[in-house]
């Protein structure tokens, strides 16, 4: 989905319209469910799928109209095919997609996508909300907007300040239902359409070291979904090189090393640095901040001296059961690479348990 807004954006800072394509209502099988959506550029490139076969065909052959005119489509189809032919509308559900037209010229777009960004790159979430009633879409404002989960706004819906309102106020509800829908508003005696798309980034991992278990850790981590920042203070390990799978890598001190980091309640904190001072060091920190998982690599030794020196410092034994040490699940592990599945393996059940 990531692509998605990517590209959207691209196209927004080139001045160029693009058409959203995205799947608002379903019943019975699809192809691909409420949600799934695909980008139409002006020069014909498609970016994502609602699912292939005549479905995705007709959509691409309405969206140059879309483009064209401006003004928002929506499709519907009834996915019933008969014979040979049609073993690709075989499935047997009903399905409505809403193409929507990206248009430069409401410069807010521009922000929002770049928001809903941010989301997917630094982990968070937030709702972003569509009026799928064509007839309302009306001038150069296109009708969406995104709230984060911090409050924060980007794009709008004008006309219906009422609904924002509403949609301001059941955000953090719709957002933790995790369910792509159709909300209902009546407003001046009519009811409105708008989709509530939750959307939710894959949760940031923060890897403090740049040694050899980190190199195994990251392209486990990545693969399994998570966003995955390297941190290191040597040049040589904080090279981006040795790590194609993380999503950034940083060269920077231990000493304060949280303060400049977008950490939150979902952030998963690992700590594999080269040596206990270190450890001690980003365990300091992390113990300050809500992040949801905190784990450190050692013996239970080393976990003993490092704990034993944190309770001298004011930490209490409630701030220190936080904490994941020795790091990763009990499975024998010896070597590195074993090691990182240890501790991928019990970040992927942290992240199940949530």
């Amino acid at each position: 989905m990531k692509e998605i807004y990517e590209r959207a954006v691209e196209e927004l800072r080139k001045g160029n319209v693009s058409v959203l394509a995205t799947i608002i209502k379903q019943a019975g099988p699809s192809p691909r469910g409420i949600g799934a959506k695909c980008l139409l550029t002006r020069d014909g490139t498609l970016i994502g799928t609602i699912g292939g076969g005549r479905l995705e065909a007709e959509v691409l052959d309405k969206a140059p109209e879309v483009l064209k005119s401006r003004v928002p489509e929506l499709m519907s189809f009834h996915l019933k095919g008969t014979d040979v032919e049609d073993t690709d509308m075989l499935c047997g559900g009903d399905v409505e997609v809403f193409l929507a037209p990206m248009s430069p010229e409401d410069t807010s777009l521009l922000s929002l996508f770049e928001a809903v960004l941010k989301v997917h790159r630094r982990g968070g979430a937030g709702l972003m909300a569509t009026i799928v009633e064509p007839e309302t879409w009306q001038g150069e404002k296109v009708p969406i907007l995104f709230l984060t989960a911090e409050g924060e706004q980007a794009g709008s819906i004008p006309e219906y300040q009422d609904i924002e309102t509403e949609l301001k106020n059941s955000a953090e509800t719709l957002v933790r239902q995790r369910l792509p829908k159709i909300q209902r508003f009546f407003v001046s005696g009519r009811s409105l359409g708008v989709f509530v798309d939750p959307i939710i980034s894959n949760p940031v991992l923060f890897i403090f070291g740049g040694g050899h278990v980190s190199q195994q850790i990251v392209p486990l981590a990545a693969r399994v979904g998570f966003n995955v920042t390297v941190i290191d203070d040597r040049e040589e390990f904080a090279d981006p090189g040795l790590f194609p799978d993380a999503q950034e890598v940083v060269k920077h001190g231990f000493e304060d090393v949280m303060d400049g980091l977008p950490l939150d309640s979902s952030s998963f904190l690992v700590i594999v640095t080269r040596g206990h001072s270190f450890d001690k060091e980003v365990l300091d920190q992390a113990l300050r901040t809500n992040a949801r998982y905190v784990g450190m690599i050692g013996s239970k030794r080393k976990r003993g001296i490092i704990y034993q020196k944190l309770l001298e410092e004011g930490f209490t034994r409630d701030d220190l059961a936080r904490v994941h040490a020795p790091i990763g699940l009990s499975i024998g592990a010896e070597t590195p690479s074993e090691i990182a599945v240890s501790i991928v393996a019990e970040l992927i059940q942290e992240r199940a348990e949530g």
